[in-house]
C-alpha cells in the first residue's frame, strides 16, 4: 500500500454476541502529532455497560447534525485535547461495530498536526462519566497502551480499530518529520 492510499478496514465485534445493529454513528477521529514526534490520545475511565476500564483512545466523537466532518474534528479536538490543529490528510476508514449496544460506527480518522494548545472545552459526560485526559506518548509507549488495554473486552475493540491506524499515521509522519522514536 502506498502512503498516500486511504485505508478502509471493516471489523466484526467478536467480543459480544449479535443479536440486531438498529444505528449507525458517524464519527471523526484523529491521530494527533506534534513537530517532536509526539502523538496525543485520551484516557478513558469507563465504568458502565460495557464493564470497568481504563483505557486509551484517539480524540473524536460524533459528527452532529448540520456538521460536515471537517468542523466536527476541530469542535472535538477543541473539546478533548484543547488542541487547534492543522490537518494534514486524511487517512481513512474504519467500520466496526459494538453488539453491546447494538451499533455500527463509521470512523474517519485524519492525521493532524497541533498548532497551539488551549483551554479544553468538554462536555459534561467526558468530565463525569469518562473522566477524560490528555496522554502525550511517543508511538512505541502508545502501541504498548493499547496492547495493555487490551485486557477488556471493550479495550480490544479499541485497540483493533486504532493501531491500524496508528502504524498507518507513523508510515504518513515519518518521510516528513524524520524518526518518531
Amino acid at each position: 500500500m502506498k502512503n498516500s492510499e486511504e485505508i478502509k478496514i471493516e471489523l466484526r465485534d467478536t467480543e459480544w454476541d449479535f443479536e440486531y445493529t438498529d444505528h449507525d454513528r458517524d464519527i471523526v477521529r484523529a491521530i494527533v502529532y506534534d513537530d517532536s514526534g509526539y502523538f496525543y490520545f485520551v484516557r478513558v475511565l469507563r465504568d458502565d455497560d460495557f464493564g470497568k476500564a481504563v483505557l486509551i483512545e484517539t480524540s473524536g466523537g460524533g459528527v452532529e447534525k448540520g456538521e460536515d466532518h471537517i468542523t466536527a474534528l476541530r469542535r472535538e479536538l477543541k473539546e478533548e485535547l484543547g488542541a487547534e490543529v492543522e490537518i494534514i490528510c486524511r487517512i481513512g476508514v474504519v467500520s466496526d461495530y459494538y453488539n453491546l449496544i447494538h451499533r455500527h460506527n463509521i470512523n474517519n480518522y485524519y492525521l493532524c498536526r497541533v498548532t497551539a494548545f488551549g483551554n479544553k472545552n468538554m462536555t459534561q459526560d467526558e468530565i463525569e462519566c469518562f473522566h477524560l485526559s490528555t496522554l502525550k506518548m511517543n508511538y512505541e509507549d502508545a502501541v504498548r497502551e493499547y496492547e495493555k488495554c487490551s485486557d477488556t473486552k471493550l479495550g480490544r475493540l479499541i485497540a483493533n480499530r486504532e493501531l491500524p491506524v496508528l502504524k498507518r499515521a507513523k508510515e504518513r509522519v515519518e518521510p516528513a518529520a524524520g524518526s518518531l522514536v
